[in-house]
This record gives C-alpha cells, structure tokens and sequence, in this order.
C-alpha cells in the first residue's frame, strides 16, 4: 500500500524562509503548500485542511495570533495543530500564543532540518497513525495560490 503523506501548510511572509522550509520538509517527503499572508494562508487552510500549519507571528496586514485566533474559531478548522515559527521568543509571548490555541512554538532561528521531526512529534501526539511520504504521482510544483509545493 502506497503511503500518502503529511500536508503542511506555511504562513511566512517572507519568502526565503519559505523556501527554505519548503525545501527542507519536502526532502523529508512532506506536502508543503506556501502563503505569503494571512489572507491566503486562512483560505489555504480552509482549502487545503492541512495536517499541520506552520505560522509566522509577525507579517504585514494580519498577523500571526489574528489568523491563529481565525484558525481556532472556524470548525473547519480547529482542530488543525498550529506551531508558531517566529522571532518572538519572551515567556509572555509563548504563552499569549499557547493561550490563544497554538499547539506549539519554534523560534527564529531555527534548524530547517528539524522540523519535519518536530511535524511528525506533534503530528504522532495527535494521532497513532502518521503518514511519511508522499506517493509518487503527487505533483511537484505549486504557487502560493494553493497549489502543492
């Protein structure tokens, strides 16, 4: 049986940090879709339904707790674990995003390689069951429009 795999969305308004997120969690066989705002991101996550979101705190128009707060409100939604990938790293900033629903919490810098076992070790507390790679015919390529990366 051909496994499917985890599809992880990426709320960064800054694109090298996407790409290199992107790059790192697809050679760990994930399904990585991009957005470059919040807006994008919330109609992705509507979308897409993802098996995680990684969210920036801090991006122009909408920021990272809006959309979060967004996130946790909709029932499509809700129950999508949300890690925190930002440069806010204080105790009151930790707990105001695990306050508001965020699942976890990763600070700029981090390790890009890492992160795909950080997915799967939320993913697993969710789940007994998680899905590792992609199969074979999932499309390559994508845009920030909702398409697959």
């Amino acid at each position: 049986m051909a496994e499917s795999c985890s599809k992880v969305l990426v709320i960064e308004d800054e694109e090298h940090i996407r790409t290199v997120i992107e790059y790192n969690l697809k050679q760990q066989g994930f399904e990585v879709y991009r957005a470059g705002d919040g807006v994008v991101g919330l109609e992705l996550a509507r979308r897409v339904l993802p098996d995680v979101i990684l969210l920036d705190w801090m991006m122009p128009e909408m920021d990272g707790l809006e959309i979060l707060t967004e996130l946790k409100y909709d029932n499509a939604t809700a129950q999508i674990p949300v890690l925190m990938l930002t440069a806010r790293g204080t105790p009151s900033d930790i707990e105001k995003a695990l306050e508001l629903g965020a699942n976890g919490y990763i600070t700029k810098p981090f390790d890009p390689t890492s992160l795909g076992r950080t997915i799967r070790e939320k993913l697993r507390k969710q789940t007994e069951t998680v899905p590792t790679r992609c199969n074979e015919a999932t499309p390559s390529n994508a845009s920030e429009t909702g398409q697959r990366h």
